[in-house]
């Protein structure tokens, strides 16, 4: 027995050195996730079948919600595309990292979540549609667009090969960047962050040859709201200038060529319509443009036709259709590049141990109110889709219907690796509600706040709060309006309750709830005026 003991003894004392040992293998270190982060650009939750099939199979980027988890009640601080971005990076309000709008400058002294990763020992790399700055902070390798970058045969920024023009279609040039880089360029024996960012579905919508061919052919069913007259809603729903009929571009956005808009008699709906047209189809090669010309062509011919005869109503119809057929195109190849990227990760042993984020830098309209574009905090455009997919830790085909923020992701991503998370990043980690421990996610309200105004659009400069109930709203500068909307008994956000009689003790609780999220995040009526003094400078 004695000796039996001494066996087990010195066999155990054996495992402990080996595995402290410098030779001992890697595996026995419990390696930090790797982070994929897919962002899109304006990608409405409504046009993927995760959330709902009406308009769009998207196969692959619903693989993540199958595998993971699925937000419903995901959202962003401000809905506008750079201000988006900066919120994501830097973890703070638009009124703290300087980026309010899109053409005010990001404050450079931020610090990022991708600088503080690399100093954790992470490899860090960029590929797509950054649209801010041309030397992201924190990356070892970017590939970025300038701006908004093109559809066909664009341009890029680089870390190390200046700038450069690649031929092709910028969806699938950013996914042979991306999948190159993991398959050429990765340190294997590193943790990396991969940020794999996509201009599509970005205004004006040019899908790949391989889909427009076939989504000019398709026809998708309206929403309910595609004719609404805003009855029921404050002057900044009727002011806005977001209505398909009546603002969006004829030659940039419907693909109406400029000749046929002239001989039609069709004056340009503003000063880029035409040269929005010939900026991104004429960059095409010759053999593109050909294959454009054979399918946009006959849509062009169809079009003089009928346009003298067509009613208001049948403008509306044709355009919400066109601009369907562009839009849903344009995220098909999205989805395939999704696919691949998902693919390689499976295939080369990595999809265990990465974690994989899907998201747009805000929502989009389609159709519903009548209108495009965003801004509003309005569901359309202030819920963003989520789906995060982490093995071992989410549960997979979870859907969670909490109060969730783009302001979360630079904090939820830290915490995911065991990094410090600074003081001053204002998210919250949503590392418990991905590990189903909901009732330790203690948020119950978001904050909101809108600032370009007057401007593109003309939505007027707006802050809110925002609960899984109710929608409070107050809209400023050259109004002083509020709106509350039941977000349960109203969900298409038709009819404007403040006034109502019956609400009384909602509107008095979330004002107080909006005045402490004020101070919380350190927001105030002195910035706001000290942002409408500067934007009228910049102006």
């Amino acid at each position: 027995m004695k000796l039996v003991n001494q066996l087990i003894f010195g066999l155990f004392f054996a495992t402990i050195l080996y595995s402290c040992s410098p030779s001992a293998p890697k595996e026995v270190e419990k390696k930090r996730p790797n982070i994929v982060f897919i962002m899109s650009d304006d990608h409405a939750y409504q046009a993927i079948s995760a959330y709902s099939n009406k308009l769009i199979e998207t196969p692959n980027i619903d693989r993540i919600a199958k595998q993971g988890m699925l937000f419903t009640n995901a959202s962003v601080t401000n809905s506008i595309c750079a201000p988006s971005r900066a919120v994501i990076l830097t973890g703070k309000h638009s009124h703290l990292n300087g980026k309010i709008d899109n053409n005010f400058p990001f404050d450079t002294t931020n610090v990022t979540f991708p600088q503080l990763l690399q100093k954790e020992g992470y490899q860090t790399a960029m590929f797509g549609k950054l649209h801010f700055g041309n030397s992201p902070k924190g990356f070892d390798q970017y590939k970025i667009l300038p701006g908004q970058g093109a559809y066909y045969n664009p341009d890029f920024i680089t870390k190390n090969e200046g700038n450069i023009k690649v031929e092709g279609y910028v969806t699938d040039i950013i996914t042979d960047m991306t999948l190159n880089w993991l398959d050429k360029e990765r340190d294997a024996e590193k943790p990396f962050l991969l940020m794999y960012l996509h201009k599509a579905p970005h205004r004006e919508w040019l899908p790949a040859e391989r889909h427009y061919t076939e989504y000019i052919n398709k026809t998708f069913e309206e929403p309910a709201t595609l004719f609404d007259n805003y009855e029921g809603r404050g002057s900044a729903a009727k002011e806005a200038e977001m209505n398909l009929l009546t603002h969006m571009n004829w030659a940039g956005d419907s693909k109406i060529y400029p000749d046929v808009m002239d001989e039609l008699g069709i004056p340009e709906t503003a000063n880029w319509d035409k040269a929005a047209f010939k900026r991104e189809v004429g960059r095409m090669n010759p053999e593109q443009r050909a294959k454009w010309d054979a399918v946009y062509g006959p849509m062009n011919e169809e079009f003089k036709k009928n346009y003298p005869n067509m009613t208001r109503e049948e403008k509306m119809k044709w355009r919400y259709q066109r601009y369907m057929q562009d839009y849903l195109g344009s995220i098909a190849s999205v989805d395939e590049g999704v696919g691949k990227v998902l693919d390689y990760l499976e295939q080369n042993g990595l999809a265990e141990n990465t974690i994989i984020v899907y998201t747009s830098d805000q929502g989009f309209y389609l159709g519903e109110h009548g209108w495009f574009d965003k801004r509003f905090i309005y569901n359309e455009s202030f819920k963003t889709p989520l789906l995060v997919k982490w093995p071992g830790v989410v549960q997979p085909g979870t859907t969670n219907t909490q109060m969730v923020q783009n302001l979360d992701f630079a904090p939820t991503l830290l915490s995911a690796v065991g990094a410090e998370v600074p003081a001053d990043m204002q998210g919250e980690s949503l590392i418990p509600l991905l590990k189903g421990e909901n009732d330790s996610f203690k948020r119950d309200a978001v904050y909101y706040h809108y600032y370009e105004y007057p401007g593109v659009h003309m939505v007027k400069r707006h802050y809110g709060i925002v609960t899984e109930d109710y929608k409070l709203v107050h809209f400023y500068y050259d109004v002083d309006e509020w709106e509350l909307y039941d977000r349960k008994k109203d969900l298409q956000e038709m009819t404007n309750v403040y006034d109502d009689p019956a609400y009384a003790d909602v509107v008095k609780d979330l004002k107080e709830k909006l005045a402490g999220l004020r101070v919380k995040y350190k927001d105030s009526e002195e910035l706001d005026q000290m942002y409408i003094e500067k934007y009228k400078e910049l102006k």
